[in-house]
């Protein structure tokens, strides 16, 4: 071994170790948060079902009908905004995540600065909404809307519960380890799962608009509820031809799109992940994709180390980076959906056969017009106006026949 690669090793060495010191504290600090919240849900819910059903929320009886849409990450933003734009008849408001209750005092405290209720994902969701000039109601305030639409029922405030909701899937799910499997069979919050895999479990939402019939199947096998299941495709990865139109500078090289994968208290050998990418690239440029909420000092060392002759980006639209590479890379990315929607070398943590199976719907942009039926048809029930079944009400008002990749 070269004398001047032993500084490196050692380093790498160390870095690898305290990962997994760091994982295994904060799995078991997962576990006990788990167990620990297992008797006062309990309860709760027993206090839930022996007090009398609260009021219903007062109607308006003038003006157009009010939709609250609940942002989060850009991914969830950009979907939700999409959306909204296909329902100019009614009022709009748009808000970041937020939460009440103990997430709130978890938020405050900074415990939750990974997630979407974190100051960092909350400030660019702000800017997003700001720069469009998009109408305002930041913690849904103003109250009194006729629905609510969301990216993510991890959370659901009471200040919206008793409203019609409906969530719209944001993209991949997070596998299912041990605390999801715990907080689905104590039937606790989602939110003490921490990761997106717990998504659909509040049961709180009324309609739940999925990407593809493979993610229905999926979300059915969760846990959801299946007449609630509504399969739109969601706005962000029901077009990827368009992406092939772009202005990015580079062709021909191996793209990585990395996971927060430590920033959601789970762990990962990343020098081991880079070595491998080095090694598949073969020569190849490497252009590396960091996700927006991965710690960028600690990614940018780790690749200097490693693979210094890397370009790395922060920023940028990763689906036209893709159009333009030759090889994928992924670890938990959704973005993998828009390599094989391309029909690029795809490689992932996932299986690719499920992936494929999951792909969401290629239907030329017309997901967002399906969602914005299935709100509508909910405002039509608050109205008191007969609504068809959940499949329905988007099948026969949109044509062309969505595809599968």
């Amino acid at each position: 071994m070269p004398r001047h690669d032993v500084p490196s090793r050692l380093w790498n060495a160390g870095a690898w170790l305290r990962s997994c010191l760091l994982a295994g504290v904060v799995f078991v600090g997962r576990v006990l948060l788990v167990l620990l919240a297992a008797a006062p849900c309990a309860l709760g819910r027993l206090v839930a079902q022996l007090s009398p059903p609260p009021a219903p929320p007062a109607r308006r009886r003038t003006g157009k009908p009010r939709i609250l849409f609940i942002g989060g990450t850009i991914n969830h933003t950009t979907q939700l905004h999409q959306v909204a734009a296909q329902l100019p008849e009614f009022e709009h408001a748009f808000t970041w995540y937020y939460c009440d209750g103990v997430l709130e005092l978890f938020r405050k405290l900074g415990w939750l600065e990974s997630t979407a209720l974190g100051d960092k994902l909350r400030a660019r969701c702000l800017a997003y909404l700001q720069s469009r000039g998009l109408p305002l109601d930041l913690g849904g305030a103003r109250g009194d809307y006729d629905l609510v639409i969301t990216c993510s029922d991890m959370a659901v405030p009471k200040n919206v519960r008793g409203c019609p909701l409906v969530l719209l899937q944001e993209g991949m799910t997070d596998p299912e380890d041990l605390i999801f499997r715990l907080v689905r069979a104590l039937r606790l919050p989602p939110w003490l799962a921490i990761t997106s895999s717990a998504t659909s479990l509040s049961h709180a939402y009324d309609r739940f608009c999925v990407a593809s019939e493979g993610y229905r199947e999926h979300f059915v096998k969760k846990g959801a509820r299946p007449e609630t299941i509504v399969v739109t495709g969601i706005p962000n990865f029901d077009d990827c031809e368009r992406y092939r139109k772009n202005s990015f500078p580079h062709r021909d090289f191996l793209l990585v799109c990395s996971s927060d994968i430590r920033e959601t208290a789970r762990w990962e050998d990343r020098p081991r992940f880079i070595r491998e990418v080095v090694t598949l690239a073969a020569g190849r440029a490497i252009i590396w994709k960091l996700h927006p909420n991965e710690n960028v000092l600690r990614a940018r060392a780790e690749l200097g180390a490693l693979a210094a002759e890397a370009l790395i980006y922060e920023t940028g639209c990763a689906e036209e980076m893709i159009a333009n590479c030759t090889v994928l890379v992924t670890q938990y990315s959704s973005t993998a959906y828009v390599g094989l929607a391309l029909g690029k070398e795809v490689h992932s943590f996932f299986d690719l056969g499920e992936l494929r199976r999951l792909c969401p719907l290629q239907n030329g942009g017309a997901s967002a017009a399906r969602v914005a039926d299935v709100c509508r048809d909910l405002i039509r029930a608050r109205q008191h106006r007969p609504i068809p079944h959940a499949t329905a009400a988007v099948e026969t008002t949109l044509s062309p026949a969505p595809r599968s990749v």
